[in-house]
């Protein structure tokens, strides 16, 4: 939807004009999974789809919350900013403006809000993060709170651990926040350094596949994860003091992993301490030029989440094994959380046709489920559009 459609869907819901309208993207990680939570390094890029949010202040003394994608508007008192609902798509925006009150921040002013994005949901390219984002932006903007786009970011993590119950890393908030057009951003997940990364890729576009198997981090397997990391860093403390598995290199690793008794985490923490080092490797390789190089790394970050991680399942394996068959794809792998989702691959432009129709039918094919594709545009972080 355009702003000024949905400057009138505003209108349409509160009866008045919109004050101010924001927006804030969904991401794509071109490599560097599951490290975030372990201390590591990631390198996803914002993307040119997001979330909007508009708003006007309200002498009512509630927030109302309206999405177009949901029917109803969700009304809360001051005393009920605080307090988790049970399974509502607010939770997201109710988590940040709770994060703002616990650092202070008094809520005095209602607000009516309508909420539109166009990340697909499910799809493993931060619908929820840009939603946290786009909201702490908005209130930071109307508050005058003054927080940089580093506490955005980390105000819209502490809101999906405590309201939306998912254990995530730093990472997609945080590209939501700082992310530049036309550049991939290097994060360090530990101390939060980060570095904006030209993305030159002289005939080659980036190729978002969505398998249209949601996936589901609140089931469970993401936050076990997230534990059976924390057990491996507990057992290699048995011989090394380490608080994240990220600060090993891999020969610091293959000396001390006969400490990790427990074989599953052991694979979880050989995916970890390897995916930090590919991502390493990639962004050198990038900012060299060699993109072959490049594509190697994410097919090998892809057979590690599948193998060692166990995150990826029959559609997104499907999915990057089909796309490997096809002459000009430089690198193909899972994207985000896994467990369902979305691919991302690089593919060069005289083949982008060839592979949305191969992988597209040999997908359907194998799995049954149509696909969609997007060629992802980089786009810039978190905005107020008007």
């Amino acid at each position: 939807m355009t702003t000024q459609e949905l400057k009138k869907a505003f209108e349409a819901t509160y009866g008045k004009p919109a004050e101010a309208v924001y927006f804030s993207p969904g991401r794509v990680n071109l490599i560097g999974e599951h490290t975030d939570y372990n201390g590591g390094a990631v390198f996803p890029c914002a993307l040119s789809f997001g979330t909007n949010l508009l708003i006007a202040k309200n002498d009512k003394q509630v927030m109302n919350f309206k999405s177009l994608n949901q029917p109803e508007i969700v009304t809360l008192t001051f005393d009920q900013l605080t307090t988790r609902l049970e399974n509502s798509w607010v939770n997201y925006p109710l988590g940040v403006i709770a994060q703002f009150i616990k650092r202070g921040v008094a809520m005095t002013q209602g607000f009516d809000i309508l909420i539109w994005g166009n990340v697909p949901n499910g799809a493993g390219l931060s619908s929820s993060a840009a939603l946290e984002v786009v909201t702490a932006y908005a209130f930071n903007d109307q508050l005058s709170t003054g927080f940089n786009r580093t506490d955005l970011a980390l105000i819209g993590q502490k809101a999906e651990h405590e309201f939306a119950l998912v254990n995530c890393g730093i990472m997609d908030q945080f590209v939501s926040a700082n992310g530049a057009k036309d550049h991939a951003v290097h994060l360090n997940c530990d101390t939060l350094e980060f570095e904006l990364v030209p993305v030159k890729l002289q005939g080659v576009k980036i190729v978002i596949s969505n398998t249209h198997s949601p996936h589901k981090l609140d089931s469970g397997a993401y936050n076990q994860r997230v534990a059976e990391c924390k057990k491996a860093v507990e057992q290699l403390n048995t011989v090394r003091p380490i608080k994240y598995l990220a600060e090993l290199t891999e020969a610091d690793f293959k000396a001390i992993e006969h400490a990790i008794t427990d074989p599953v985490a052991h694979k979880r923490a050989r995916h970890v301490v390897g995916e930090v080092q590919r991502t390493s490797d990639a962004v050198k390789a990038l900012k060299e030029g060699k993109l072959e190089l490049f594509g190697q790394l994410m097919n090998a970050s892809h057979a590690s989440l599948r193998d060692d991680y166990e995150v990826t399942g029959p559609e997104l394996d499907c999915m990057a094994e089909e796309a490997w068959k096809i002459e000009g794809v430089i690198g193909s792998r899972m994207t985000g959380g896994g467990f369902g989702g979305c691919t991302v691959s690089l593919v060069k432009e005289e083949a982008i046709d060839t592979f949305i129709a191969e992988v597209g039918k040999n997908y359907e094919a194998r799995i049954g489920i149509k696909p969609d594709f997007y060629i992802a545009e980089i786009g810039d972080g978190a905005t107020r559009v008007e």
